[in-house]
C-alpha cells in the first residue's frame, strides 16, 4: 500500500470496474466438505449424510427428499448468479447490516485512533483546533483526490481490485427504517457532477455546517481553524444543545420511529437531517483528553469507539472525531465499506502529516468565508426524552464493554518472515492457543478473508480454528509431546491456514455460499435445511456465532476495535509491522468467562514462546 499511495500513476480510480469478474458460486460438494471439516468431520462421514450427492443408497425416501431440496437450492442460486454480477452483495448488506436490529453504533461501527500521536503530535492541550485544520484539510484533499479518480488503484500483482467501497467513504448514511435500514450516498466522481462540499461539525450537543469549497477552492487550515474555533467557543460559552446525535445510538426500529417523529414536527428537521446525511463527513469534537502512548492504546481505543454519543452520527461512513489533547480518531458505520477504506485514508493522512512535520507550511491568509451556520432542530418534550432514553441506554451498555490494546515490540514481521513464518498466520495461532489455554477448549474464530478480486467483492469468513490449529494446541498443552512432533504440527496448521486464506481470497469460501443457501430456501418458502438447525452449526460459528471475531488491520500505523461478535466472544483486530505486532481486544465485562486483558497478555506470551 505504500507504495501504491505513493507513485503517480494515470489510471483511473475507478475505471477497472466494468471489467472485474463477477463473484463465483463455488461448489456446492467442495463447500459442505470444507463445512464438514471446520467442525470437525470427517469426508467419509459426510458421504452417509443428507448432504451428499451420493446418498441414495444410503437414505431413506424422506432423506433423499430433502437432499432434493438442497441440491434444487443450489441450481436456483446457479440461475441467480447468472443475473447478476455479485449474487451475494445484495443479501449480504441487509443480513449483515441493514436488517440488524441492534443498535449499531456500538455493537456493529468499527472505530480507530489516528497514528498522529506516534510522531509529531503526541498529547498535548490547546491543540485541538490548530491540528484539527490540519487534519481536515488532508483529509479534504483525499476527497478531491477521489472526486478527480487519482486515488491509485489498489491490486495484487498486476491484477486490479475492486475500488467500489471507496465511493462510499464520502457523502453517505445509513437511514433507519422500521424493519431494515437503507443506505444514501450522494459521492460524485467530478466526471459524474456535483458532489456535496460541505462538512458537519458536532460539539456539545449543537450541530454546524459549513461548505469546504469558497470561491472554486479549498478552504485552508488557516480557514478551517477559524470556522472551528468559531463553533468552539460558542459552543463553551453557551448551553449545550438537545443532542439529536444520541438518537444514532439507539436500537434501529426505535431511532427509525424517532425519526418519522422529529420530521413530523417540522418539515425543516428533514432538510436538516438530509444536510447531515450528505455531508462529507461529520468532526465531532470531544472535550476529553484519553491517554496514549505506542505501547499503550487501551484508553483511546475506548474513547474512539464509546466517546459522547450526541457528539457522534453513528450512521455516518466517516465521523472524524478530536479530543482536548490534540489526540485523533475515527468512528464509521461499517454497512457501506469495510475497514480497509479507512486505513487507506488514515494512512494517506498520516503520511501527510508526518512529511509536513505536523505542521502546515501555506498562506495564513484567510479569505472572507461565511461563519458555520447552527442546525437547530424543532423538538418537543417527547423528542427530548428519546434523546434522553437513547443516551441512558447507549451509556449503560458502553459501560460494560471492556478494551485491551497494547503493543507487543519484542519482535514484529521482519523475524516472522525470516523464520518463513507468515505473519498473520503467525498471530492467528498465538491467538488459538492463548484461547486454548484460558477457556481449556478451542474457540471458534472469524477471520476476514478479503475478495476484492471480484466485481463488488467484500469479505469472506476464513475459520482459524482448523482441525491443525486443535492439534497443535492440543500438543503444547502435553508435557509427554517432544519439541519435534510440537513444531511439526504448527507448520501443518500454518499451510492449512494459508491455504484455506488463498481459498476463501479466490471466492472459495463456504460460510457466505451456505448463507446463500439458507437464504434461498427461506425466499422460497421451503424448510430451512437441517444444516442450520444443527446445534453445530451454532457451536461453530454458524450464523455469525464466532467467540473471536478478528481481522489482520494491516501492515502500517493504523489500529482499530471491534465489539464482539457474542456476548461470551471476543473483538480481536490487530496490525502488523516490521518490529511489533498492535493488539487490541474488546469483551463484555458481564461476562465472567471473558477477560480481554488476559487474552492479550496470554498471545503475547504464546509469540515469545513460538519462536
Amino acid at each position: 500500500m505504500e507504495n501504491q499511495l505513493a507513485k503517480s500513476t494515470e489510471e483511473r480510480t475507478f475505471q477497472y470496474q466494468d471489467s472485474l469478474p463477477s463473484l463465483p458460486v463455488p461448489s456446492l460438494e467442495e463447500s459442505l466438505k470444507k463445512y464438514l471439516e471446520s467442525v470437525g468431520g470427517t469426508w467419509s462421514k459426510y458421504l452417509n449424510t443428507y448432504f451428499s450427492f451420493l446418498v441414495k443408497p444410503f437414505a431413506n425416501e424422506e432423506e433423499y427428499r430433502k437432499t432434493e431440496e438442497i441440491v434444487q437450492n443450489f441450481k436456483k442460486l446457479l440461475e441467480r448468479a447468472k443475473g447478476k454480477r455479485n449474487w451475494l452483495e445484495e443479501w449480504w448488506l441487509n443480513v449483515a447490516y441493514l436488517d440488524v436490529r441492534i443498535p449499531s453504533q456500538l455493537n456493529v461501527n468499527f472505530a480507530g485512533p489516528a497514528a498522529h500521536f506516534e510522531h509529531y503530535w503526541p498529547p498535548k492541550e490547546g491543540t485541538q483546533l490548530e491540528r484539527g485544520s490540519i487534519i481536515l484539510w488532508h483529509n479534504l484533499n483525499y476527497w478531491q483526490l477521489l472526486r478527480k479518480e487519482k486515488v491509485p488503484v489498489h491490486k495484487v500483482g498486476n491484477t486490479p481490485l475492486d475500488m467500489n467501497q471507496f465511493r462510499m467513504l464520502f457523502s453517505t448514511c445509513k437511514v433507519p427504517g422500521i424493519t431494515r435500514d437503507s443506505i444514501m450516498n450522494y459521492f460524485r466522481t467530478e466526471s459524474e457532477g456535483r458532489s456535496p462540499n460541505h462538512i458537519v461539525v458536532l460539539c456539545r450537543g449543537r450541530a454546524f455546517v459549513f461548505d469546504v469549497i469558497h470561491e472554486g477552492c479549498l478552504v485552508t487550515p488557516p480557514e478551517l481553524l477559524r470556522q472551528l474555533t468559531y463553533i468552539h467557543k460558542k459552543c463553551h460559552s453557551e448551553p449545550d444543545g438537545p443532542g439529536i446525535a444520541a438518537l444514532t445510538s439507539e436500537e434501529r426500529t426505535r431511532w427509525a420511529k424517532a425519526r418519522e417523529y422529529l420530521i413530523g414536527l417540522d418539515a425543516e428537521n428533514l432538510a436538516l437531517l438530509e444536510k447531515i446525511q450528505s455531508s462529507l463527513l461529520v468532526y465531532s469534537m470531544e472535550d476529553d483528553s484519553p491517554h496514549v502512548t505506542p505501547e499503550d492504546y487501551s484508553e483511546i481505543l475506548a474513547a474512539i469507539l464509546i466517546g459522547d454519543p450526541t457528539v457522534r452520527w453513528g450512521d455516518k461512513s466517516y465521523n472524524l472525531i478530536s479530543f482536548s489533547n490534540g489526540v485523533f480518531g475515527c468512528n464509521c458505520d461499517h454497512a457501506p465499506f469495510d475497514a480497509m477504506v479507512m486505513v487507506n485514508i488514515s494512512y494517506y493522512v498520516d503520511e501527510k502529516i508526518f512529511q509536513n512535520e505536523g505542521r502546515w507550511k501555506g498562506s495564513e491568509k484567510v479569505r472572507d468565508i461565511p461563519l458555520p451556520e447552527e442546525l437547530i432542530f424543532t423538538v418537543d418534550e417527547k423528542v427530548l426524552n428519546d434523546i434522553s432514553q437513547a443516551k441512558a441506554q447507549y451509556l449503560k451498555e458502553a459501560s460494560d464493554l471492556q478494551i485491551a490494546a497494547y503493543a507487543f515490540t519484542s519482535f514484529g514481521k521482519k523475524l516472522t518472515k525470516n523464520k518463513m513464518l507468515h505473519p498473520d498466520t503467525f498471530i492467528q495461532l498465538a491467538l488459538q492457543l492463548a484461547y486454548y489455554r484460558l477457556h481449556g477448549h478451542p474457540g471458534c474464530c472469524y477471520e476476514t478473508a478479503m475478495t476484492r478480486c471480484f466485481y463488488h467483492g467484500r469479505t469472506e469468513t476464513m475459520r482459524s480454528c482448523t482441525v491443525e490449529a486443535v492439534r497443535w494446541c492440543q500438543s503444547m498443552q502435553d508435557p509427554s509431546v517432544s519439541l519435534h512432533e510440537r513444531q511439526q504440527k504448527m507448520l501443518r496448521a500454518f499451510a492449512k491456514h494459508n491455504k484455506m486464506m488463498k481459498d476463501c481470497s479466490a471466492g472459495k469460501g463456504f460460510d457466505r455460499h451456505l448463507l446463500g443457501l439458507l437464504l434461498i430456501a427461506k425466499e422460497e418458502g421451503l424448510p430451512v435445511p437441517e444444516l442450520f438447525t444443527d446445534p453445530l452449526f451454532s457451536k461453530s460459528g454458524g450464523g455469525g456465532n464466532f467467540v473471536l471475531s478478528t481481522s489482520l488491520v494491516g501492515y502500517l500505523r493504523v489500529q482499530g476495535v471491534v465489539v464482539p461478535m457474542v456476548h461470551n466472544g471476543y473483538g480481536f483486530f490487530y496490525h502488523i509491522r516490521d518490529d511489533r505486532f498492535v493488539v487490541a481486544c474488546s469483551a463484555w465485562k458481564s461476562c465472567p468467562e471473558t477477560d480481554a486483558e488476559k487474552l492479550v497478555q496470554l498471545t503475547f506470551l504464546m509469540n515469545t514462546t513460538h519462536l
